[in-house]
């Protein structure tokens, strides 16, 4: 008997369970589906199943809206669907079913929520019925002061006050998403019943075409554009049974780059010119020029022109607009870092070449003539472009590395968990960007560009050593010492100093490599036949230990690549 109760209650959990399902499914809306929410689930009895409350189907709607690229949808997402206090204006005419309150005092008191009854009258003791139906809502208390004036001569005061709108049922159809009968007053506005209707399908309803129906009579017809680009909302004053209806989308036109609002615009009527479309979609100060894409017809044109040659651009149903900034350079800024006593920026016309500023700069007896450092913004770029091209084939590499035993395979695989983790680390430096200048004989005609930095270093004496030494320092210049000098007195190489590669940045961005051949002079203490120079920056590279030749070759690459554009040596 036990066995038989249990495996009732199992199957009714079941059916309950399938019919929570099919009910959800059934709210999911016919098209532009997309992932349900997860269902809320309210608190429960400790020995009850938790209760699933399924969402709204207006939510899709509003999810929907929210993303179409259609100008307007963004109105209806569920805000002027939320019941809010009335808002009552001067202009609304009292009707059946409103409640109007009454105050009497003085020799007489009285007070009451006094309902339109279906003549139009309110009922007051004393004065009798007064008729208030059709009156605006300005005029209430006058109408109902004089009703009261006529019974009471004097020391008897009145107060009148519309306090609700009558409830009412509006009708919302044509080409929304949900058409049906949905409640509200007759003071709610028109964006409240279609807010509740899910709102206009942006695929085939029209945001200039809105009317208000009684009957067979157009009461109002609404241009929701109006409401969006001026502020403006015509006051509607609706009854019970009144229709809402929504008419067809018209001809559209597409809008996207430099605009405030790139959305598709809607049109009926006279075809737009360019500059209505302007109007709209508010391009930006930047833009200059408008990119036109003719979708009419079996071939698709593209046509290019300048704002102010809108007004004679006519535009038709399906074409694309997309604004765009065509400006021809005119000056160009460039700063002067360092040591010097002149401007720190200068603007200059497009086509300057270095000499014009050069010529300028007024130098301290402190200043380094002979390094004139210069960064570039796209030259930066393309180093990090290089870089993170080098980075990805040592990624490739690594990975896809063969192995013929196992023992060989946990090796690739230790490997390349660490030679991942460094690649991260070296992802994250920016290269310097800068310009080896010093050396080139036509200096001071190289064409100079938009945001250019041109740096005087100081004579500040001293030599940098970075890298695979014991002790990473700045050393005091001198004369008589050698490349293996400035590297003793950084404590010396380290364990993981790989000595064949040792980089000397100079700092006008030239560079010199020590070479197998001089690494080994390094291990007899003669003096290398290299010239370190005041203000130099001695890069001392690791060495790699992994088994793959191609690792290491592009590993070796990268670090050398690192120690030249940034002046970092990333260890291992």
């Amino acid at each position: 008997m036990l066995f038989v109760s249990a495996l009732l209650w199992t199957v009714g959990a079941a059916a309950q369970a399938v019919g929570i399902f099919k009910a959800f499914d059934r709210q999911a809306p016919a098209r532009n589906a997309s992932p349900l929410p997860a269902p809320a689930v309210r608190a429960a009895k400790p020995d009850q199943a938790p209760a699933i409350e399924v969402a709204s189907p207006q939510l899709f709607d509003y999810h929907t809206n929210v993303n179409s690229d259609v100008f307007g949808a963004n109105l209806f997402t569920g805000a002027f669907a939320r019941q809010g206090a009335t808002q009552f204006n001067a202009d609304y005419l009292i009707t059946v079913g409103d409640q109007v309150h009454v105050r009497l005092w003085g020799a007489f008191e009285y007070e009451e929520v006094l309902t339109v009854d279906p003549k139009g009258n309110i009922f007051i003791p004393h004065a009798g019925p007064v008729r208030v139906m059709g009156v605006r809502n300005e005029a209430l208390e006058r109408l109902v002061s004089s009703a009261i004036t006529g019974v009471f001569k004097s020391n008897v005061f009145s107060y009148a006050a519309l306090a609700a709108a009558q409830p009412v049922r509006v009708f919302v159809g044509g080409f929304v998403n949900r058409p049906g009968l949905y409640s509200g007053t007759s003071m709610d506005s028109l964006l409240h019943y279609m807010d509740q209707a899910g709102g206009i399908d942006t695929e085939r309803g029209s945001f200039l075409d809105v009317q208000v129906k009684r009957g067979s009579e157009i009461r109002a017809t609404v241009n929701l554009y109006d409401f969006l680009l001026k502020g403006t909302m015509p006051l509607i004053q609706l009854a019970d049974g009144d229709v809402i209806f929504v008419g067809p989308r018209g001809n559209t036109i597409k809008v996207g780059g430099l605009a405030e609002n790139t959305n598709r615009f809607e049109y009926k009527g006279v075809p737009l010119t360019v500059t209505e479309v302007a109007d709209l979609a508010k391009p930006q100060a930047a833009a200059t020029h408008v990119r036109v894409v003719r979708n009419t017809g079996i071939v698709k044109n593209i046509e290019y022109y300048a704002l102010s040659e809108g007004a004679d651009v006519i535009l038709s149903n399906g074409d694309e607009l997309e604004f765009t900034a065509d400006k021809k350079p005119g000056t160009i800024t460039v700063r002067v870092e360092g040591e010097h006593e002149s401007a720190k920026e200068y603007v200059l016309p497009y086509g300057s070449r270095l000499g014009a500023v050069l010529q300028k700069i007024e130098y301290s007896e402190r200043s380094d003539t002979d390094s004139i450092q210069l960064f570039r913004a796209s030259v930066r770029d393309r180093q990090k472009e290089s870089l993170d091209v080098s980075l990805r084939s040592l990624e490739a590499a690594a990975l896809t590395a063969r192995s013929s035993t196992n023992d060989e395979a946990d090796l690739r695989r230790e490997e390349a968990a660490l030679l991942l983790q460094w690649v991260e680390r070296a992802k994250a430096i920016e290269p310097s960007g800068q310009v080896v200048i010093a050396r080139t004989e036509a200096r001071d005609d190289l064409l100079l560009e938009n945001g250019d930095i041109i740096r005087v270093p100081a004579k500040d004496g001293l030599v940098l050593i970075n890298g695979e030494v014991l002790f990473p320092n700045a050393v005091g210049y001198e004369d008589d010492l050698s490349l293996n000098d400035y590297i003793e007195r950084a404590g010396g190489y380290t364990q993981n100093a790989q000595t064949a590669r040792v980089v000397l940045a100079h700092r006008d961005g030239s560079f010199e490599e020590v070479n197998g051949a001089q690494s080994r002079n390094i291990f007899k203490r003669a003096v290398m036949p290299v010239d370190v120079r005041m203000g130099d920056q001695i890069l001392v590279l690791p060495k790699i230990d992994v088994k793959s030749r191609q690792i290491i070759k592009d590993w070796s690459q990268i670090i050398f690549q690192l120690a030249v554009t940034a002046g970092v040596v990333l260890g291992i």
